[in-house]
């Protein structure tokens, strides 16, 4: 299973960064080829669908608004080990069974969980969709919770803590960063929860949070590729439409209140090289600034002539790589950080001495129109590139339903890129990049015991 976090992105590889800078290159698109359309079934389960006849493939995803935004302390992580206990099986289809027939067809499925939701999905041909409603369908309400199965999975989550997390010294730093950054809002907690909050969920605790968040009316289908949408609304309706409406689940109304200096802390245990991370709090979607700081990150970090790179990398040579992001898809503010991870030999002083002026020139000097430019036609390209695949289309309308933007968020994406200037840029950095307003993290080195 993989699980979704900012600075750590994940899908392959949990706490990969690049995936992070990906997701925020995907979204921009100048048109689709064909519409998205919505539909609403009375129970409550929204139905968004992409045609794309391209090739005879389908993906089918079904997203849930749950995820570690919606746990308090005590039961971080339940949203995560959930969805491990979804493939468990139910009283139609066992234990390792959904996989089997899924993988049996061809197809190939799985699921991810991060901040705002929870999501799975299949990818088919055409012509066996049939098998994701049926599956998706029975166990969006008749999961099994074998006390047994749930205690074998919960070790398997906590495993999967020690050897993505805990033993690996950057994925610990940016759970710290996190925790740090965030005083009171959720986004302060790891989505794979805390391992004393994961030692002590209960079997019970799961299955009030399936039967809380897993309800057709908190739930959106998305699906793309060669389908006609008007059969595959009544297929869907067919499967779907019995499910009872359940309770509306809370929101979750927890605002961060405004960072009043800086924080810092340093992390210190075995590892080879110092590691800098800053964080910095910055708005979501919602707010019209996420444009100019979309084309920022990609100036500052995308390919080795990106504007951090050559600096710190390249020129100074102060660092093994170095870079940024920002993910604005979010249902609440979140982060644009920044991270350097030293050469042998250099130090954190130097790290953060570097970081600090290329900052600083971004506040001070405007972009030039070439990096400008070429930062808009990388995001184009980026977004042009992702649409021969129909998993990644899903995965983005998704994203976008899920917390709360919107598919239709995509109709003026790229004409508000277009029109982001380097004045936009420049007075971007200058209202979020501020001291007041940063979060510093240090990896210190520990000599091998």
């Amino acid at each position: 299973m993989l699980y979704l976090h900012p600075v750590k992105r994940r899908y392959t590889s949990k706490y990969s960064i690049v995936i992070a800078i990906t997701l925020s290159l995907l979204l921009c698109t100048p048109a689709y080829s064909s519409e998205i359309k919505e539909h609403h079934l009375p129970n409550g389960l929204k139905i968004v669908t992409l045609e794309d006849h391209k090739s005879p493939v389908v993906t089918f995803q079904v997203w849930y608004k749950v995820g570690s935004l919606n746990e308090v302390t005590g039961t971080t992580g339940i949203s995560h080990l959930l969805e491990h206990m979804m493939f468990k099986g139910t009283a139609k289809y066992g234990k390792g069974e959904f996989s089997k027939i899924v993988s049996k067809n061809g197809g190939n499925e799985n699921a991810f969980t991060s901040q705002d939701y929870t999501a799975y999905f299949q990818i088919f041909a055409s012509d066996r969709l049939d098998i994701s409603l049926d599956l998706e369908s029975d166990r969006m309400v008749n999961l099994l919770f074998v006390p047994e199965e749930f205690l074998l999975e919960r070790n398997v989550v906590k495993e999967e803590r020690r050897l993505r997390t805990e033993d690996d010294p950057v994925s610990s730093l940016v759970e710290d960063l996190y925790a740090a950054s965030f005083k009171i809002h959720p986004y302060r907690s790891p989505v794979i929860g805390w391992m004393t909050d994961l030692d002590n969920l209960t079997r019970e605790d799961l299955y009030e949070h399936y039967k809380k968040y897993y309800v057709p009316n908190n739930a959106t289908v998305i699906i793309v590729g060669d389908f006609n949408t008007e059969d595959v609304v009544k297929r869907i309706e067919r499967y779907f439409g019995n499910i009872p409406q359940g309770k509306t689940p809370p929101g979750v109304n927890i605002a961060e209140p405004e960072q009043q200096g800086e924080r810092r802390f340093f992390y210190k245990r075995e590892a080879q090289l110092p590691y800098v991370i800053y964080g910095y709090h910055a708005p979501n979607y919602e707010d019209k600034d996420h444009y100019a700081l979309d084309v920022l990150s990609n100036i500052l970090s995308t390919g080795k002539s990106s504007r951090l790179y050559q600096g710190i990398v390249y020129e100074k040579e102060i660092a093994l790589s170095a870079g940024g992001g920002y993910t604005p898809i979010q249902t609440d503010p979140e982060l644009f950080y920044f991270y350097a991870q030293l050469r042998p030999g250099r130090t954190t002083e130097e790290a953060e001495s570097a970081l600090n002026e290329e900052i600083a020139k971004i506040k001070r000097d405007s972009v030039s129109e070439r990096e400008l430019e070429k930062a808009k036609n990388q995001i184009e390209a980026s977004f042009i590139m992702g649409q021969d695949s129909v998993f990644y289309q899903a995965m983005l309308i998704g994203k976008l339903e899920t917390t709360g933007a919107g598919a239709g968020y995509l109709q003026n994406y790229i004409d508000e890129i277009r029109k982001v200037t380097a004045e936009d840029i420049k007075m971007a950095a200058q209202r979020y990049f501020s001291e007041d307003n940063r979060t510093v993290g240090v990896l210190v080195p520990l000599p091998n015991k």
